[in-house]
């Protein structure tokens, strides 16, 4: 239960140090039947600042749990 524990303030870490990822699809613009024009559409996904900080503190508690059960 620690490794879990800091593997989930690890990656709370992560969402704290990237609170945006940009993800692109492919869009079809044009279709003239074998003729395919295609654009890629950015998309940002946002992470608030207060998610990170509770996975932060899952994973610390499970850290002290891992701890107190000794």
């Amino acid at each position: 239960m620690k490794t879990i524990g800091i593997i989930i303030i690890v990656i709370g870490l992560g969402l704290a140090a990237f609170s945006f990822v940009t993800v692109f699809t492919k869009e079809k613009v044009v279709d003239l039947g074998k003729l395919e024009i295609t654009r890629d559409k950015p998309h940002n996904l946002n992470v608030s600042p207060l998610v990170s900080i509770a996975v932060i503190g899952l994973g610390g508690i499970l850290v002290w749990l891992s701890y107190k059960k000794k």
